[in-house]
């Protein structure tokens, strides 16, 4: 009899809880969902290396609101697709766990388990036989996770998965904020030690100019117009001097797509113009347009 004859949770039954309760991200990024993710090569390197350790293998994304760290999910993914990982990982799935949509619907915290139980038992005694890729697990705002969390209806969710954690049949990267880490996942030991910490920093000015360089072709493509690097350029100078309340590269890029969607209303052609990177920053920014220079 072969192991997989063994599992509890037949693959029927789990690639039914993962059709209808978690995202594929390696399946969407074989489909064409995602831009390509530029700049972070060091970062998913440095996953890389947590996940092919036989013991502490899970991976926690520490950074600011929109420095990227859920885009790191996708860049593994594409490493993945481009088969630019070791043999170990060639293959692998990257499974985002949405607990929105693991609990829709679910009438009490037994539903909840219910669900959730099953896909970890199923995943965790599949990686165990080492006889197909690993699944890994992807949750964005993992603190939402934690006992100490009392504001989600999750807290305390971790706790099912701890003991696969501790047997080391779960692959798991979990992405929060420094300030949340500290305040709901430092505090608990048993949980903390079983993740390694990779920290991301805001990338700089060039860096975000590179990010929207890359991303510009499908910009380019969405919009039927042409966006230059002095536009780019202008979009990261003025995003930085006056969108002081966000990170790099999210408010660059989202004030890119403002500024193409503002050009392309206006009945804009050809080339995107700088009135309109101007007037998309200031609309960012929350100031008046003449403002921005």
């Amino acid at each position: 009899m072969s192991a997989k004859s063994n599992f509890v949770i037949s693959d029927a039954e789990l690639e039914s809880l993962l059709t209808r309760y978690t995202r594929d991200i390696t399946a969407q990024e074989r489909a064409g969902k995602f831009d390509p993710i530029s700049g972070r090569d060091a970062e998913i390197d440095q996953m890389t290396l947590i996940l092919l350790q036989r013991l502490r293998k899970n991976i926690m994304l520490l950074g600011g609101a929109g420095v990227g760290k859920t885009a790191l999910f996708i860049g593994l993914s594409q490493w993945i697709a481009q088969n630019k990982v070791p043999a170990m990982l060639k293959g692998a799935r990257l499974i985002e766990l949405e607990m929105s949509m693991i609990g829709a619907g679910s009438q009490s915290r037994a539903d909840l388990e219910g669900r959730l139980i099953p896909i970890v038992k199923g995943v965790a005694e599949r990686n165990a036989t080492r006889h197909a890729p690993p699944i890994i697990f992807c949750i964005d705002e993992i603190h939402q996770l934690m006992i100490s969390f009392k504001a989600s209806s999750y807290s305390g969710i971790a706790d099912l998965m701890k003991p696969y954690l501790t047997e080391g049949n779960l692959y798991v990267i979990g992405a929060t904020t420094r300030e949340e880490y500290q305040d709901y996942v430092a505090i608990e030991p048993a949980i903390d030690r079983r993740f390694q910490k990779i920290t991301l920093s805001e990338p700089d000015n060039a860096m975000t100019v590179n990010i929207l360089m890359n991303l510009k072709g499908n910009f380019e493509k969405h919009y039927s117009i042409e966006i230059t690097r002095e536009s780019c350029v202008r979009v990261v100078k003025l995003a930085d001097r006056y969108i002081r309340n966000r990170n790099n590269p999210d408010k660059s890029i989202l004030s890119l797509d403002h500024a193409c969607a503002r050009f392309v209303k206006g009945g804009g052609t050809g080339t995107l113009d700088a009135l309109s990177i101007e007037a998309a920053v200031a609309s960012e920014a929350g100031i008046d347009a003449a403002a921005v220079k």
